[in-house]
């Protein structure tokens, strides 16, 4: 076990592979996922996070973590500081994971045979071309390599902005890899809460 700070250290430098923080606060470069993971910035960690972890975990009966990445495609690096006040939402409720991986194909890599927890917004941007340099065939290469790797990805529903309903059902998923993604019902899970909402206030 280390400190955070110095842990954050190794993680940026690409010396440490993961950092898991336990609910207790431990920390961990060794700790193993559980495969159930929930990713996402957090920022900040609200209900609609929490009730889809609880529903992943009900469903496959295994407690679920949580990750953030430092880098993010369109972001620059999370300062530390940043990265401590996130992770401190956690405390008492369930184990977070950093990481350097902002891609799904990263994550894929780093955690095999996971589940990816994810609302449909997410989803969306997984198949679409647009993140893979608006080329289809990318995108299907990308999802043919997540596949290898076992991992999938359990979705639940939103309504975004105020705009209507959307679930798995709404989304355009390749047929040729539907076998990767699995829908929560609304009936099921729906809580419409963002937190860019949440942070306008």
């Amino acid at each position: 076990m280390t400190n955070l700070p110095d842990a954050l250290a190794l993680l940026s430098r690409g010396d440490a592979r993961w950092v898991a923080i336990d609910a207790d606060g431990r920390v961990s470069l060794t700790a193993v996922a559980t495969g159930l993971i929930v990713p996402g910035s957090f920022n900040p960690l609200h209900a609609g996070h929490t009730e889809l972890a609880a529903i992943a975990e009900r469903r496959f009966s295994r407690p679920a973590s949580f990750e953030i990445s430092l880098f993010n495609v369109d972001k620059p690096e999370l300062p530390p500081e940043e990265v401590i006040r996130r992770t401190s939402q956690f405390q008492g409720r369930a184990t977070v994971i950093l990481t350097r991986s902002p891609t799904f194909a990263e994550k894929a890599g780093l955690f095999p045979a996971s589940i990816f927890v994810v609302g449909a917004d997410t989803a969306g941007r997984v198949i679409d071309p647009r993140y893979y340099g608006h080329d289809h065939a990318m995108m299907l290469a990308t999802l043919t390599a997540i596949r290898g790797t076992g991992c999938r990805f359990l979705v639940g529903g939103r309504s975004l902005n105020g705009g209507p309903f959307t679930d798995l059902a709404c989304l355009p998923i390749p047929e040729s890899h539907a076998d990767l993604f699995e829908g929560i019902p609304e009936t099921e899970f729906r809580v419409d809460l963002s937190s860019t909402q949440l942070r306008i206030g």
